[in-house]
């Protein structure tokens, strides 16, 4: 097809998506595609999560400024509709919106140290390179950026064992890896059983390139997680799915062996095919448990991600109505963070935006 793009990187340009529609994005990289030999742009849709940054081939950009102007409905049923719907939101209105909507706030809604920050994390990780990994059946469509090392980052596909966690280049290679590899479970030690569920307890010192390969294939699907190769000072707790041919990794979280804050939590992530099935909720009421035995009161490490977010929110809400539903007259605060394992700070936010998000 011919190419009919004259784009400038940095530009904006109408971009037609696989979905049919029409959106605006900014041109950020050129190259040539090392599988199909097109011509691409990694492209960032204005006004969406960098999740959906990806590279399009150049025949599905509008170069010509004027058809931008004249279509601004097209790029839009999508997001001029939207727009015109938020005018009649509330402000409270629009924040759910955007937390659930993934909407990315601009620099200019930021406070200036975060903003500077955003800036400069954005300038790392710009660009996804790894669009799709295979791990085990699934063949999962990568979010973002991942320093994988040298030609592996570069290529539009890993091939990833799902039990070691090796990544690969080349299909052969995985293939003939899956018939020499002799894991069927995780390293570490099982911690919990219940049905098909178990949860690893895996020491980032005494299993380092396990961990920090979990830590790669995390980064594919965390915007802010910066843990890669230092995973000596935490533990990993990794939720799987048990069948008769192994165990199954469904997401994890992570957790510093000594939290100055007193963090129960470090990362945490649920895999995009196990998503929407309660696991996210499980691991995090798994985080609280352990603080439990440990008779202390920890929180997750700040910020949290925009799903994680809204998966906190809804495991807080969860329990604190639980507690106040059994309850029987009054109940105190100080009553609160011993039964929830939660801190007052916590609770009285949770408070303030259940009542303002009503």
């Amino acid at each position: 097809m011919e190419d009919k793009s004259s784009s400038i990187i940095g530009v904006s340009q109408l971009v037609h998506r696989d979905d049919g529609s029409w959106h605006m994005a900014k041109l950020i990289q050129k190259r040539e595609n090392p599988e199909t030999h097109d011509t691409e742009y990694y492209v960032h849709y204005d006004g969406l999560n960098r999740r959906m940054d990806e590279w399009v081939r150049a025949a599905c950009i509008e170069p010509d400024s004027s058809v931008v102007q004249d279509t601004g409905a097209l790029a839009g049923d999508h997001v001029q509709d939207g727009l015109s719907s938020e005018r009649k939101m509330t402000r409270n209105m629009k924040r759910r919106h955007d937390e659930i909507n993934h909407v990315q706030k601009s620099f200019e809604e930021m406070d200036p140290t975060t903003a500077a920050l955003e800036k400069e994390h954005e300038a790392l990780t710009k660009v996804k390179y790894i669009n799709k990994v295979q791990l085990g059946k699934y063949e999962i469509d990568t979010w973002y950026f991942s320093p994988y090392p040298d030609e592996y980052g570069r290529q539009t596909k890993l091939w990833i064992c799902q039990y070691c966690l090796k990544y690969m280049r080349l299909e052969a290679t995985y293939v003939q890896h899956l018939s020499d590899c002799s894991w069927d479970q995780p390293p570490g030690k099982e911690i919990y059983r219940k049905a098909n569920m178990s949860v690893f307890e895996v020491d980032g010192y005494v299993h380092k390139i396990y961990c920090q390969n979990l830590c790669l294939l995390a980064k594919l699907f965390l915007d802010h997680k910066t843990l890669y190769f230092d995973v000596e000072p935490f533990i990993f707790y990794l939720l799987t799915e048990v069948d008769k041919y192994g165990c199954h990794v469904v997401g994890y979280f992570s957790k510093e062996k000594e939290s100055p804050e007193n963090n129960n939590l470090a990362c945490i992530l649920i895999l995009p095919p196990y998503q929407r099935k309660g696991y996210g909720k499980f691991l995090i009421a798994f985080s609280y448990e352990l603080s439990k035995l440990e008779k202390s009161i920890g929180s997750p490490e700040k910020p949290l991600s925009d799903l994680g977010k809204l998966s906190y929110r809804s495991y807080w809400s969860w329990v604190l109505l639980d507690i106040l539903k059994d309850s029987r007259g009054s109940i105190s605060i100080k009553e609160l963070r011993y039964s929830a394992m939660l801190c007052v700070k916590l609770i009285v936010h949770m408070y303030i935006y259940t009542h303002t998000h009503s």
